[in-house]
């Protein structure tokens, strides 16, 4: 693991050729400087989209840190965090693809935190983020050329998961066309009269592509312990992280694989409009989780014998939450404790998906305000950018008739 990064004066040396000792011998190894790459953000309510943005960020470099920001800050720009800040850390320390993060990271991106960090550049995605005055916080790194690039993931924000916590259908993860859940949409993600192309609402599409990004593709090892837990993992959260951390804990060379159960099975024992995520989201979710190393897409609801002989699964672990019975009024764990290998493990976290959607529909109107707020200010900014490029298009036209 690398632990620290070249300054910039060591980074200039090496870019000019960087001299070397007589009779030292360098390995082209050693010689490869290593790029360092800050990304920063609220990452409040962390989903696959943030997650994707730091995959793509962690491709462009070696070693990527990423600045998380206070509540204070978040409360000042755009409103109270759903999760607070020691949770928010939490979270993205778990990514598999981060390998640091600045707390308290400032709101606005400036060279000084870039140097401070050691970073060569900053990554972003393609949308834009605005201060409370409505100024691109990312305007100072853009103008020095330290400014990077990665593409938004198309069909989840915020304000969707938001707006399907608040409305209670079944229908929602597989019926977008449902008039009520529009209603909604249009009722949260928009103002009366505005439309942001970045806080709108779209729909997830899933492709192999993605899932092989975000798998690990590694084979459990001999000596390896495999581990096998299942469950909905929705909205994957940190009280999820710190199951699994106590799950990868149970070993010392643990391959932890996440069995996951289909939308109409999570519904059958959950109820309402579970499951908030669908199974394709969820497997994405699952998959950037440093301590996961595989995940099964529709696991089987009871853990049987061929489940444990395919896997050759040496241990079953579930939390402290209840477990429903299966369709039968069986126990789903009922193979693996006959076997010896079920245990219980409690990660010391009592959250639960139901805990966020009580969150959210405590302080809904903020939500609302909050994201209407959020979608005026990109509007305005949009428009502004379309005037400005009017009017270098017309300044363009009128030149030739001077001459």
């Amino acid at each position: 693991m690398i632990k620290n990064g070249h300054h910039a004066a060591d980074r200039q040396s090496e870019e000019a050729g960087g001299s070397q000792p007589v009779g030292s011998v360098c390995s082209p190894e050693k010689r490869k400087r290593v790029v360092r790459l800050w990304c920063d953000g609220c990452y409040d309510m962390v989903h696959y989209g943030h997650s994707n943005q730091l995959r793509q960020a962690k491709a462009m470099g070696d070693y990527l840190i990423a600045g998380v920001h206070t509540d204070e800050e978040i409360s000042k720009h755009k409103g109270p965090p759903v999760f607070t800040q020691e949770e928010r850390y939490k979270m993205v320390r778990a990514i598999k693809w981060v390998d640091e993060i600045a707390e308290g990271a400032p709101y606005v991106t400036t060279l000084e935190t870039l140097d401070k960090y050691n970073c060569d550049f900053c990554v972003h995605g393609d949308d834009i983020t605005l201060t409370v005055d409505g100024k691109d916080t990312y305007a100072e790194v853009k103008q020095a050329g330290r400014y990077r690039e990665c593409k938004r993931t198309q069909g989840v924000s915020t304000t969707d998961l938001v707006g399907r916590m608040l409305l209670m259908t079944k229908a929602h993860h597989s019926n977008l066309n449902n008039t009520d859940y529009q209603q909604h949409t249009d009722n949260f993600g928009k103002g009366a009269t505005v439309h942001s192309p970045w806080t709108g609402v779209s729909q997830f599409l899933q492709t192999s592509q993605k899932i092989i990004q975000f798998a690990s593709g590694k084979e459990p090892q001999p000596g390896d312990t495999i581990i096998y837990v299942a469950g909905a993992f929705d909205l994957f959260h940190i009280g999820h992280v710190d199951f699994l951390e106590m799950v990868y804990k149970q070993a010392e060379r643990p391959y932890v694989i996440v069995g996951l159960h289909f939308d109409q099975e999570v519904n059958r024992y959950k109820g309402k409009n579970y499951p908030i995520m669908n199974i394709h989201e969820r497997t994405l979710s699952v998959l950037a989780c440093r301590y996961v190393s595989e995940v099964v897409i529709g696991a089987p609801y009871a853990v049987g014998k061929d489940l444990l002989d395919h896997f050759k699964v040496d241990l079953v672990c579930h939390g402290k939450t209840e477990v429903f019975p299966d369709k039968d009024g069986s126990d789903p764990y009922a193979e693996p404790k006959k076997r010896g290998i079920f245990r219980s493990v409690d990660s010391g976290n009592s959250l639960t998906t139901d805990d966020i959607v009580q969150r959210i529909i405590a302080n809904r109107l903020q939500f609302e305000a909050r994201n209407q707020k959020k979608e005026a200010k990109e509007m305005a900014v949009i428009e502004a950018m379309k005037k400005r490029e009017k009017q270098q298009q017309d300044e363009a036209a009128a030149q030739p008739a001077h001459r």
